[in-house]
């Protein structure tokens, strides 16, 4: 009986020293900069700088952007109030050349 125990035991053992050999193997290959999980994070670094610089620029293209923007609506408000300057401008002048050309017609028609 004792025998048998022995036998199972050292399957046992024999079974443990292999699984730890796999993942001792495994584990190696984690840490491994190149190809591991070290390349990827070191990737995910590299991507997240790009991405950083990225967002940098897109901001500052922004502000540039909404800068513009800002005197542009400038320009354009100043732009309307003209407009409407000239506009009442003209409906003053027409409403004089209506009077003058209603003089002028009663004095014909009258005269």
């Amino acid at each position: 009986m004792e025998l048998i125990a022995d036998g199972l035991l050292l399957a046992g053992t024999t079974a443990a020293a292999f699984y730890c050999f796999i993942l001792a193997r495994r584990v190696r290959g984690l840490t491994n900069l190149d190809a591991g999980l070290g390349g990827a994070i070191t990737a995910l670094s590299r991507q997240v700088d790009d991405m950083k610089a990225s967002v940098d620029v897109a901001k500052q293209a922004t502000g540039a952007s909404a800068k513009e923007l800002v005197a542009m609506t400038a320009r354009a408000e100043i732009a309307a109030g003209r407009l409407e300057l000239l506009l009442a401008t003209l409906h003053e002048n027409t409403g004089a050349v209506d009077a003058i050309h209603g003089e002028e017609q009663s004095r014909m028609e009258g005269g």
